[in-house]
């Protein structure tokens, strides 16, 4: 059986400044290259970003590389801290400016459409050290200055815009979870974090539409969604997944394409006095400045249960207080990365989209396989044989196509990542591309799954 995908399907993959290009003649420091700085021990194998994939040296081979595994389309991000010089008045730096254009015109070159991202986890840590990063209202603002910055320099060939990559990932991060530098563990300053956050894209949106020129594509956001799956029908369970599918899903999906936040979540954080700090003002520049387009990323499904204790109980707040993750037994997993392997959530998204949010136009913006010690399949020709990865893409593209047949609006799938990168605190212990880097030679060569793309972009489906 043959699976066609609907013509002019986005075949890409993604990856971000941070984690590709390296820190070289960066006039600043991320909230990452100040971690790696300070404490290198937290990162694996002490392998920090400083070399990455080397993509500001290689960029035009490496995109050479992009196209003959079948790319029509590339999503990468601009560094905050590689483009601009003064944070306040967003001043350009010259080498910045060269490089993204450089960088652009050679995707068009090759008959890649560059998709571009402004902010993938990567806070200037001056801006922390300042003001207290998104916590502050400020950093919105100085953010809302570098896109438009942006926006100016590039849009007249970069027509997809995407304002952030995965918000929630910042708010658990690096105020719930201290997997994300700076480590904090504040529930009311997480909310703040995600409101502001919230707040930002809007007025990154609200930049973009109000240019009189170079405004001519569409802007979005990248979330990563996952429906929140009960542990049972038990009505505790049930209630468990409908706070979470609220913090999890709902708090971005709703500013972004319904212009405010769920009724039930703000009553809920209020009850629990962590609400954010708001204005009428704000309300309405949210309101009116929703996304064209959503990128979603899905890994790994989100399976929920009810709390061990009551969320009654005396404890500092967190979202978690009202659920607790559930392992689905006899599930199948990515022992590698400890993540469950779970297709149909694709089909899941895809309805949900549909139904309860105007059936936006969007795509799958991050979808992949991270497997550790990945030498162990290099075949006699020296090529990674990675049938595992196939297997992962083909087994989500067939959900997907289900999802696009049911009628939702979904134009494109992009694998995460294009060639093995830097993941943050992980560094290279999993590898995810569909091109291997030697990461001590920077020598860089096309799997297997790199061959199956090709050809599955090529013929714009697969057969089953």
């Amino acid at each position: 059986m043959q699976l066609t995908f609907p013509e002019n399907f986005w075949w890409g993959a993604a990856t971000s400044g941070p984690q590709s290009e390296g820190r070289f003649h960066k006039p600043h420091a991320n909230v990452f290259d100040y971690w790696y700085d300070t404490t290198p021990t937290d990162f694996h194998n002490f392998v920090g970003p400083n070399t990455a994939s080397d993509f500001y040296h290689s960029f035009r081979a490496d995109i050479k590389l992009m196209k003959q595994v079948g790319l029509n389309t590339v999503r990468t991000s601009i560094q905050w801290t590689r483009l601009i010089d003064d944070f306040e008045t967003a001043s350009l730096n010259p080498d910045g400016v060269r490089f993204y254009n450089e960088v652009i015109d050679e995707f068009i070159t090759n008959g890649i459409t560059p998709i571009i991202n402004l902010h993938h986890f990567d806070l200037p840590v001056e801006l922390y050290q300042q003001y207290g990063g998104w916590e502050s209202k400020h950093v919105t603002d100085l953010y809302a200055k570098y896109a438009e910055q942006c926006f100016r320099l590039f849009g007249d060939r970069v027509k997809n815009w995407f304002t952030f990559n995965e918000p929630m990932v910042i708010v658990e991060g690096q105020y719930l979870h201290q997997f994300h530098y700076p480590k904090i563990v504040d529930g009311k300053k997480a909310v703040q974090v995600a409101y502001n956050l919230a707040l930002a894209s809007a007025k990154a949106i609200a930049k973009y539409r109000g240019l009189t020129e170079n405004n001519d594509g569409k802007i979005g956001t990248i979330l990563n969604l996952t429906p929140a799956y009960a542990a049972s029908d038990e009505p505790a369970d049930q209630e468990a997944a409908r706070i979470a599918e609220l913090w999890t899903n709902k708090l971005f999906l709703y500013p972004a394409i319904l212009g405010h936040f769920p009724e039930e979540l703000v009553e809920l954080l209020t009850k629990d006095q962590v609400i954010w700090e708001s204005t009428p003002e704000e309300a309405e520049l949210i309101k009116h400045n929703t996304i064209d387009q959503l990128g979603v990323n899905y890994y790994h499904p989100f399976r929920v249960q009810r709390p061990d204790i009551s969320p009654d109980s005396l404890m500092d707040w967190m979202p978690n207080k009202y659920f607790a993750d559930y392992d689905l037994p006899g599930r199948v997993m990515n022992v590698d990365k400890g993540w469950e392997i779970y297709p149909q959530a694709l089909y899941d998204i895809a309805l949900n989209i549909r139904d309860e949010y105007h059936n936006i136009p969007w795509f799958v913006s991050e979808n992949g396989m991270g497997v550790s010690r990945e030498e162990r399949y290099l075949n006699e020709q020296g090529m990674i044989d990675d049938q595992y990865r196939i297997k992962f893409m083909k087994d989500h593209l067939t959900w997907l196509h289900k999802g696009i047949e049911a009628g939702s609006n979904c134009f494109g799938y992009h694998v995460w990542t294009p060639i093995d990168c830097w993941s943050w605190a992980n560094a290279y212990r999993n590898r995810y591309g569909l091109i291997r880097n030697d990461i001590r030679t920077q020598t860089k060569t096309i799997k297997a799954s790199g061959h199956w793309l090709a050809e599955t972009s090529k013929q714009n489906g697969f057969t089953i």
